[in-house]
């Protein structure tokens, strides 16, 4: 059987150790579209940012002018009333009322001591207005808040895409983990099917008298325990089948993409300059850091002055005097200066300035974490590609062992330990290259995460790529 035509069937292969004739195929590129559209994880760090959106244009109306209508009811002890009596001249020449008296009974007018009380107001006073406060400087606060609300929001989409990374990674594993025990598990069971056929041979040749019966049972020791294997391999491939149906909410989710390598490595140099050129933790600190100057703007600005506009406007009036001599209404301009506050003015100023250069050393850091994890990730990726190139003539060379030891068994000039050291030796080395790929592919994965370049992968997968077979 060619190896094309192994590969034509690999499908199908893989259904059947799956285990499932109603499992759905998923491509890799078709498993990361859904995981897009159904991750919670992805939903939550997505309603973060429509949360953060809504907050920034919640920020715009501080520039509008705050407009309030009111009322209120009060009851007084008493009425407010205007005796003429206590007014200057008469409270202070005392003869001036009596002669006015005088003057007013000669006329036939003739006045008691509350004909002089004046009522202001009524007992029960209700009052209703419409109030408008307009700030018109404010020392950049509203200025410096909304430029916060923008980092915030920055940060926010940040946040997701180092969530959309995070999740990129963990589907590569676990979509591809997948695949790699389904190819362990057919490389077990070629094993045990290898061995079934060496027991079959050794009871023939112990019926005819050609080999001792120890010969047998060493042939069928090892068969039992290459069941073993591959049942073990089975109860593993279950559970990362279900890792994987978890994360795609699908019951049964059978990958078609399989493993890969490329014939040679990318540039190490692109993938560190595009990593620090868009790696969404640079960018979430790069906000930070303008919230961080937006505070110290904003407690800056609690200093300066705050010049704003305001007015009233009377909706009703109860009919007393004070009522008709107020106006109905009135604007004006106004400034508050600040002089002593109890916020502590400086020592804020202090900390936004510490909260600044606290970010600018964690860029740092951040730079140089980022450097040595893509460069280690390469060379992981690099590692994996050497170690499944340099195996191929390991395998080879395996492969004609099982078939030289198998012939010699049956002429006598081999024991069945011989056969089993090969079968084993076959199994170990197609695992060891099969882990090898997975190791390239994963970590091929995360630099194309780092580096934003996820929407690249299949680019990799398909350009040049060698697939592997078991």
């Amino acid at each position: 059987m060619t190896s094309r035509f192994i590969k034509s069937l690999y499908p199908c292969l893989l259904g059947v150790v799956l285990g499932s004739a109603q499992a759905q195929p998923v491509s890799f590129g078709e498993a990361w579209s859904r995981v897009i559209q159904q991750d919670d994880g992805l939903a939550a760090e997505q309603a973060g940012v429509d949360r953060a959106k809504q907050l920034r244009e919640a920020a715009k109306a501080m520039y509008l002018p705050k407009v309030d209508v009111g009322a209120s009811y009060t009851h007084l002890d008493q009425p407010m009333e205007l005796d003429m009596t206590d007014l200057n001249p008469i409270a202070s020449h005392p003869e001036l009322g009596a002669g006015l008296s005088n003057i007013l009974g000669s006329m036939g007018v003739h006045l008691s001591p509350d004909d002089f009380v004046t009522p202001l107001t009524k007992q029960n006073v209700v009052t209703s207005s419409v109030k408008m406060l307009w700030p018109l400087f404010t020392g950049g606060r509203i200025d410096a808040a909304q430029d916060i609300r923008q980092a915030q929001v920055i940060e926010a989409q940040q946040l997701l895409v180092l969530k959309q990374q995070a999740t990129f990674e963990s589907l590569s594993q676990t979509y591809f983990g997948l695949v790699l025990a389904a190819q362990v598990v057919q490389t077990k069971q070629q094993i045990e099917d290898g061995l079934a056929h060496h027991l079959d041979h050794a009871r023939k040749l112990e019926a005819q008298g050609q080999i001792a019966k120890v010969e047998r049972l060493s042939a069928q020791s090892a068969y039992d325990r290459a069941r073993i294997d591959t049942q073990k391999s089975r109860r593993s491939l279950e559970i990362a089948q279900l890792a994987l149906g978890h994360m795609l909410k699908l019951k049964q989710a059978e990958p078609n993409t399989r493993l890969f390598i490329n014939d040679s490595m990318p540039q190490l140099d692109a993938f560190v300059e595009e990593t620090l050129a868009v790696h969404p933790g640079l960018k979430l600190l790069a906000a930070k850091k303008e919230q961080a100057q937006g505070m110290i703007t904003l407690e800056k600005g609690k200093y300066a002055p705050e010049l704003f506009l305001f007015g009233n406007y009377n909706l009703y009036e109860d009919g007393s005097l004070v009522s008709k001599t107020t106006p109905d209404w009135l604007v004006g301009v106004g400034v508050s200066m600040p002089l002593v506050s109890r916020d502590g003015r400086s020592e804020t100023v202090q900390a936004a300035k510490s909260a600044e250069l606290q970010v600018n050393l964690l860029q740092a850091k951040t730079r140089q974490d980022l450097e040595l994890l893509v460069e280690k990730t390469w060379r992981e990726a690099a590692q994996g590609l050497e170690e499944y190139q340099s195996l191929s003539s390991t395998q080879a060379l395996a492969e004609e062992n099982v078939l030289l030891r198998d012939k010699a068994f049956g002429q006598g000039l081999s024991t069945s330990l011989d056969v089993v050291d090969a079968q084993h030796q076959l199994a170990g080395v197609k695992t060891q290259r099969a882990a090898a790929a997975y190791q390239y592919v994963i970590s091929l994965a995360r630099l194309l995460a780092l580096s934003g370049q996820m929407n690249s992968f299949s680019q990799y997968q398909h350009g040049q790529a060698i697939e592997v077979n078991s």
